[in-house]
């Protein structure tokens, strides 16, 4: 992974350049970025200008023996720690390192959802867990073994639990030329006894231009296509790619159908889609809920007026002009909090067929009986 290879960030990567060539490259950073903002592409591409053997101004050389064993992610002093999901209390990252190197060769700007699929999860929950912690420490106490540089890149340490502050030492006072490169999401969930041991590199999400410019010079994606997917997508690249492959028709199609039923109250239908939704994989319904938030968005930008901001297909803005026609504001506002409320449930593992069955209701109470949830914003 080069430099040029990821979607904007010039002025991250810049700084990332200007350490190596003023000799402060930091022993532990935190790469914070948002999901889709390209912090893991970047933490790759940094560390493989670390260990590059010519290293050009702007980026990498590509050629040399250390970035060809990059590319695919098997330098011996290149090191990966992530979530998984265990099936046994001895499993370590290197239990599926050939998974993690097929799904980040696939997609650099990866997701934990998308690592999901790449592994028998069962609806386990991913974490790091004390054997890998111990695992970092065994393989990070050698010495380098081809470059200047050790580098362990450690995804998502917001799933290190209080396993994580086996950790501290090491990354306090590592063996000389090794770095730490801690890529995270959520500055809130990483335990603060790591969190103040490493220099933090805020990544930005990407801007509506950027990934619209990537998907139609890089993608081959329509210009409209493109246009409406960077709006709806929000700066997140990976969501962007995902919402390519999805059949986004099939999506706007059931979500209005499960509107219209809880606007007329038909108790019936409504239970035959509960059940139908209830079948999907997981993922499939955190799709749908996640689109359906995003279209409830486009309708409060049409009740507030703002319809010029809206960039859904014509089909769908029609239909979300009627649907803007029997809501308000605030009732469309009460729904989507009940949807990312929804959302965050079936991450957890909620039982889908009773989590429906109750978004379903309370989508009843505000459409049909035009009652809204209580709480100032309502007032």
């Amino acid at each position: 992974m080069q430099f040029k290879e990821i979607v904007g960030q010039q002025a991250v990567k810049q700084r990332l350049l200007n350490t190596v060539s003023e000799n402060r490259v930091s022993h532990a950073q935190l790469f914070l970025g948002p999901e889709g903002s390209g912090s893991l592409a970047l933490a790759v591409a940094y560390a493989q200008y670390l260990s590059c053997e010519d290293k050009q101004p702007e980026d990498s050389c590509g050629v040399c023996s250390s970035c060809r064993k990059y590319e695919k992610l098997v330098h011996p002093d290149l090191h990966f720690s992530y979530p998984f999901f265990a099936s046994d209390k001895n499993d370590t990252s290197l239990s599926f390192i050939e998974q993690w190197r097929e799904a980040l060769l696939a997609n650099p700007y990866l997701s934990l959802d998308i690592w999901r699929g790449y592994q028998d999860s069962q609806n386990k929950q991913a974490n790091i867990n004390i054997a890998e912690c111990h695992q970092i420490i065994k393989k990070l106490s050698l010495k380098p073994f081809e470059s200047v540089y050790k580098i362990l890149i450690l995804w998502l340490p917001e799933y290190l639990d209080k396993e994580g502050n086996t950790l501290l030492k090491i990354i306090e006072e590592p063996q000389p030329n090794t770095v730490f490169l801690l890529v995270a999401q959520n500055q809130d969930q990483i335990l603060n006894t790591i969190l103040s041991r490493t220099q933090l590199v805020k990544i930005p999400g990407l801007s509506y231009e950027e990934v619209r410019s990537y998907l139609v010079n890089e993608r081959g994606v329509p210009n409209q296509t493109a246009e409406e997917t960077a709006y709806l997508s929000n700066g997140n690249l990976t969501e962007a790619l995902g919402m390519l492959q999805q059949e986004t028709n099939s999506f706007h199609a059931d979500f209005v159908d499960w509107l219209r039923k809880c606007y007329s109250n038909k108790g019936l239908e409504m239970m035959k889609f509960v059940d139908r939704v209830a079948k999907a994989g997981r993922e499939s319904q955190k799709n749908f809920i996640r689109y359906g938030i995003s279209y409830i968005r486009e309708c409060c930008l049409l009740l507030s007026d703002a319809g010029n901001l809206v960039h859904l297909p014509a089909a769908e803005k029609e239909t979300a002009q009627k649907m803007a026609g029997v809501m308000t504001l605030d009732m469309a506002e009460a729904i989507s909090e009940v949807l990312e409320q929804a959302h965050y449930a079936v991450e957890r593992n909620a039982n889908p067929k009773i989590l429906f069955l109750d978004v379903s209701l309370q989508i009843i109470k505000i459409l049909h009986f035009k009652i809204l949830p209580k709480g100032n914003q309502y007032i």
